[in-house]
């Protein structure tokens, strides 16, 4: 994020292009020191920034957690960096007019890593994570004016809290040594690398907790067993009474065992261990709002009509969630996927929901265009890929190939406006439109935004 025009200081604070960090340059750390300080702006990774006005006349910008434009805080600064320092939120002085700290519902607020936001109203965090996308295409995107259009609303999740159907708690312990009986089991300690104890989690589901409490005393029964620590798994599944609708919940543990998710009418199934959306209240809006962008078409003018194009390519289709779910919309579905067990998910999944326009191929990822036999003019792709984008080799297959529409679903903002930035700069890519561009929240109280982004390849 910068801060030179926002904050008028001759200092850059820029996100990584994965939006996970600040980009620094570490000078030796001077100590730790107590100071109060006015907050005027909330990162992307929703952190306050501060201005510390020092002694001796100099500013410090100085990053605490917990804390948003307005508020004053008591801080304890603990390492400096070159062009600003790292805090510890230690109190608020003075709140600012968004801060409600009455809507916290978490006693580990402003010690765990995990949630950021939970002192924001919640239309508050969506307005701010609409700020985040704005800022991650103005900062990495790099396309003339006007080519990225307003950025839309974000849409929020139907559920604030107990949400979340998937959590990864983990414990460490000595690598000599007695292995203490209350050893931590829980999160990350925000600012640093050590595993603080945590109970429960208010933004997982009833279920999940209800399993973790009993996990957690198992596991300190017999914490002398393991050896370097663990990370736990807990991924709830549900079934369903397909005569009553009746709904049973139950929670897996094992990596390899089998999880049953609905969305609206469609029905998957996934090993636990494997990367599946794991906030199913807001999926039928994305799915939802996917298809909708797949069937808008291509000219509506008087003179010309051209209807959505009739064939989809899901490049990164994993478990086929967008695969199945977008197969009314259009004639033919081709999901690839570089792993064999994603593969073979999905067309298990197309079997159990009877969707016989989809095939699900493997595709090697140096040539992975070579599987799509579709014509380009009347095929749509949805890229959803992992947090690291789309790498070049990847990006000039889909240039070269050209699809006349694209729907990049992305965890990651940064890199979406990045791979948005390489498309359209590109020759080969310079005719695509950008249609429109907003965010999905699926983890409320927390920083992170998903980001649809829609393109079409003009005649």
């Amino acid at each position: 994020m910068e801060l030179r025009k926002s904050l008028g200081l001759a200092v850059d604070l820029k996100t990584s292009e994965d939006g996970n960090s600040f980009i620094i340059e570490q000078r030796p750390p001077a100590g730790f020191r107590y100071t109060e300080l006015d907050v005027v702006k909330l990162s992307s990774t929703g952190d306050g920034i501060g201005i510390d006005r020092l002694e001796d006349g100099t500013i410090e910008i100085v990053v605490v957690p917990y804390s948003i434009p307005g508020d004053r805080v008591k801080a304890k600064v603990y390492k400096t960096l070159e062009h600003y320092s790292l805090a510890d939120f230690e109190e608020v002085i003075s709140g600012g007019p968004a801060r409600d700290d009455s809507l916290v519902k978490c006693r580990y607020f402003t010690q765990c890593a995990g949630c950021q936001l939970q002192m924001l109203p919640y239309e508050q965090q969506l307005r701010h994570k609409r700020e985040v996308i704005v800022r991650a295409y103005s900062n990495f995107c790099r396309v003339s004016d006007g080519i990225i259009p307003e950025v839309g609303d974000t849409i929020g999740s139907p559920l604030e809290y107990g949400y979340r159907t998937k959590l990864t708690p983990h414990f460490d312990v000595p690598r000599k040594g007695h292995v203490p009986a209350d050893t931590p089991i829980g999160f990350t300690k925000k600012g640093r690398s050590y595993v603080i104890d945590i109970e429960e989690c208010p933004i997982a589901t009833l279920a999940i907790n209800d399993v973790y409490k009993k996990e957690r005393i198992r596991v300190r029964d017999n914490i002398s067993s393991y050896k370097r620590g663990a990370t736990l798994l807990f991924r709830e599944s549900m079934e369903m009474d397909e005569t009553t609708n009746d709904t049973q919940k139950s929670v897996c543990i094992d990596s390899k065992d089998t999880v049953t998710e609905y969305v609206n009418s469609y029905r998957f199934k996934y090993p636990a261990g494997d990367f599946f959306q794991c906030n199913s209240s807001v999926l039928p809006r994305v799915t939802e709002y996917v298809n909708s962008q797949l069937q808008l078409p291509l000219s509506n003018d008087e003179y010309k009509s051209m209807p959505a194009p009739k064939y989809l390519v899901d490049a990164y289709c994993g478990s086929g969630l967008f695969s199945i779910t977008c197969s009314q919309s259009v004639e033919e579905v081709i999901g690839v996927e570089i792993s064999h067990k994603s593969v073979s998910c999905a067309t298990s999944n197309a079997q159990e929901n009877k969707i016989a326009n989809a095939e699900f191929v493997l595709g090697d990822a140096a040539v992975i265009f070579k599987k799509i036999r579709t014509p380009p003019n009347e095929t749509s792709m949805i890229l959803d890929p992992p947090r690291k984008g789309c790498d070049s080799n990847f990006l000039n297959q889909l240039l070269d190939y050209l699809p006349r529409r694209i729907v990049y679903v992305s965890c990651n903002v940064h890199t979406q406006a990045r791979d948005l930035g390489y498309i359209l700069n590109d020759p080969r890519g310079s005719n695509y439109y950008v249609n429109s561009v907003r965010g999905f929240d699926f983890f409320p109280q927390t920083h992170h935004v998903e980001s649809v982004a829609v393109l079409t390849l003009r005649d």
